[in-house]
């Protein structure tokens, strides 16, 4: 059972939103970085990041990345998650990736995006955006932009409803409710089809699999400078993508 309020109103987490790409439009040119690859994770971090797709002007299709079964909790939050593929329109070998989620708690669906991308290939650099960061951490990952923080009590938990409007709301969550930033999108109308076994198979689609587990944040934060690891909270229907 949750009580779950608005924390931030839909103009507030635009407004959010409008900083993060300013942050990034700056970052992006102190490093000389023209064409970035931005890619979301599923699922609010893809709303995030169509968004700031949008403002950035960027021409080239951003990508998207479903982490469902590459979080190292998997099997202890007992999730049954909605499965998505993950879509990455071009190679990433040697791209400088703009790595966009919601909510950025524990780290932990951060790292299992970098476990996905370089299932992929490898990238030059990732850079990592959060629309709202809080506390929590239980690996060393930090953002590289920030919307917004949040300073929640004991037992608090955020999460972005989406995808029109976008709003956050925070409040507190039944232990035996997803939690750990562990959500994942339980809309029976998400974008979905493959059944769990195909999915799996799904990210490395003839790339180099069994990369997964040898990319550990360790390794991609000395490719990107990024903090990357991520952090975790599922990507829910929009009801459940924060507190990662």
């Amino acid at each position: 059972m949750t009580s779950m309020q608005t924390w931030q109103s839909a103009d507030e987490v635009d407004n959010a939103i409008g900083k993060m790409a300013d942050q990034l439009g700056a970052l992006l040119a102190a490093r000389a970085i023209d064409h970035p690859l931005m890619v979301g994770i599923h699922s609010g971090g893809v709303w995030v990041a169509e968004r700031l797709h949008q403002r950035l002007g960027l021409q080239e299709p951003m990508g998207q990345l479903d982490i469902s079964f590459y979080r190292d909790d998997f099997t202890r939050i007992g999730t049954h998650p909605q499965v998505r593929p993950s879509d990455l329109p071009v190679p990433v070998d040697d791209r400088h990736i703009v790595l966009v989620d919601d909510v950025l708690q524990t780290g932990r669906t951060i790292r299992a995006a970098l476990n996905v991308l370089f299932d992929y290939g490898r990238p030059a650099s990732v850079v990592l955006a959060i629309l709202a960061g809080r506390d929590g951490r239980e690996l060393p990952i930090e953002p590289d932009v920030v919307g917004l923080y949040a300073e929640l009590e004991p037992g608090e938990q955020i999460k972005l409803t989406g995808p029109e409007p976008l709003t956050l709301k925070r409040g507190r969550v039944d232990p035996d409710s997803h939690q750990d930033g562990a959500a994942f999108d339980a809309d029976p109308t998400a974008r979905s089809g493959l059944d769990p076994s195909d999915q799996a198979n799904s990210h490395t689609s003839g790339q180099a699999s069994g990369q997964a587990n040898g990319h550990s944040s360790a390794q991609a934060n000395s490719d990107s400078n990024s903090h990357a690891n991520d952090d975790g909270n599922g990507h829910a229907n929009g009801h459940s993508s924060g507190a990662g």
